[in-house]
């Protein structure tokens, strides 16, 4: 909880501190890697940093934080600070490294606001730093002692089982531990951070959800080749997908993500687009092997059926379960397709029952679109949860 003094300076400059904020947080990006410059080349994606992307997403979670402190005294948005523990978990981040993090944060906030930080505006927001700092690290340390991990030792060799290519732009890649040992367990929806070597040294980190189910034999990750329009190539996504073979090795944490399946009792409504599909492939095999007999409602949205990744996969999961149906709409479908199933995933005509949990991962305008017509269908907000490839721009726009 914010002292009361605090929250009362918090209050007061919030409009000035979230104005500036995107300015802060890119320069404390920069101010951060210049100290740092291994963070950029082996933690940091790359690709998220030239595009704004991340500065964009810490810049929401900080204004969203400390709104919450102010607007809801008592409470903190635990479904953010969750959200974003995992993806740390899964990077191996360290307690230590949220000094390190202050130190630039704070050398950021003074550079942009001058003399706008009094020594009372400086105590008040170092108050906001410490209380998400602190409730990060406690939720990180409780995830890693979840997977038996002291914290940041997330990272073991996987060896690749077989490669599977999906379409002409996705591939699955089989893996087995390449010590031998068991499988770390995981729940239907959870994700694995992927580290590869590039030509230049850097060691890139991805993640990518686990599209098998915890019951199988090898984990599975269905990896979609970035094909960059206004920015470059995705440099991990092209690597797997140039260079990795069966036989090769590859670097992969432990699982983490908090878009887990539950809820089995309750209606499901599990929705994606494009490469969004693979945790509901994921949830949708464990609900076969399961012998789930409740409904279950899946939906998905593609450019076209040859870029649907597993489509058939897809398509037979769902029939294996007696009270699932598919809902596939492509934008330029083939021939004999449902007009009524061309086009944008609109959910009028489906059915949606009372007491639904509804699952979405895809692309940003396609999870706003979806959530804005569950709302409107009668879904409660906390039972649509939700995963994002990469940083949390929902958050961000929120």
């Amino acid at each position: 909880m914010l002292s009361d003094r605090s929250t009362a300076t918090v209050r007061a400059t919030l409009p000035a501190v979230g104005a500036a904020i995107g300015d802060i947080a890119g320069l404390f990006y920069e101010k951060l890697f210049e100290a740092h410059p291994e963070l950029l080349r082996d933690l940091f994606n790359r690709g998220n940093q030239a595009s704004g992307d991340q500065r964009t997403a810490l810049a929401g979670s900080i204004a969203a934080f400390a709104t919450a402190l102010v607007e809801h005294p008592g409470t903190r948005p635990d479904v953010m600070l969750d959200r974003i523990a995992h993806k740390h978990a899964s990077l191996g981040v360290t307690p230590e490294q949220y000094e390190v993090v202050h130190t630039h944060l704070f050398a950021a906030i003074i550079d942009v606001l001058g003399d706008a930080v009094t020594p009372e505006v400086a105590a008040a927001w170092d108050e906001v730093y410490w209380l998400m700092a602190n409730a990060l690290i406690a939720m990180e340390a409780r995830l890693y002692a979840q997977q038996g991990v002291a914290a940041g030792d997330v990272w073991r060799e996987w060896e690749v089982a077989a490669r599977i290519e999906e379409t002409e732009d996705v591939a699955t890649f089989h893996l087995r531990p390449a010590d031998s040992g068991d499988a770390p367990a995981f729940r239907p929806g959870q994700y694995v951070s992927v580290q590869v070597v590039l030509a230049d040294g850097a060691r890139q980190i991805r993640q990518y959800s686990l599209s098998s189910s915890p019951g199988s034999r090898l984990r599975s990750i269905t990896v979609k080749r970035v094909r960059g329009e206004a920015a470059p190539d995705g440099e991990v996504s092209l690597h797997l997908h140039q260079h990795t073979r069966a036989g090769d090795r590859l670097r992969v944490s432990v699982p983490y993500g908090d878009l887990v399946l539950d809820h089995l009792d309750a209606p499901l409504l599990l929705a994606s687009a494009g490469i969004g599909c693979t945790p509901m492939l994921s949830m949708l095999e464990h609900l076969a092997e399961q012998g789930h007999d409740r409904p279950v409602t899946v939906v998905h949205g593609d450019r076209s059926p040859a870029d649907h990744a597993q489509r058939t996969h897809h398509l037979r999961l769902t029939e294996k379960l007696p009270e699932a149906e598919p809902h596939f709409w492509y934008e330029a479908p083939e021939a004999g397709h449902p007009v009524h199933r061309t086009g944008l995933v609109d959910l009028n005509g489906i059915t949606v029952l009372p007491g639904t949990h509804a699952y979405l991962c895809g692309p940003l305008p396609f999870m706003r679109t979806v959530r804005a017509l569950l709302l409107e269908a009668g879904v409660r907000p906390a039972d649509i949860h939700y995963e994002v490839f990469g940083p949390d721009l929902w958050l961000a726009s929120a």
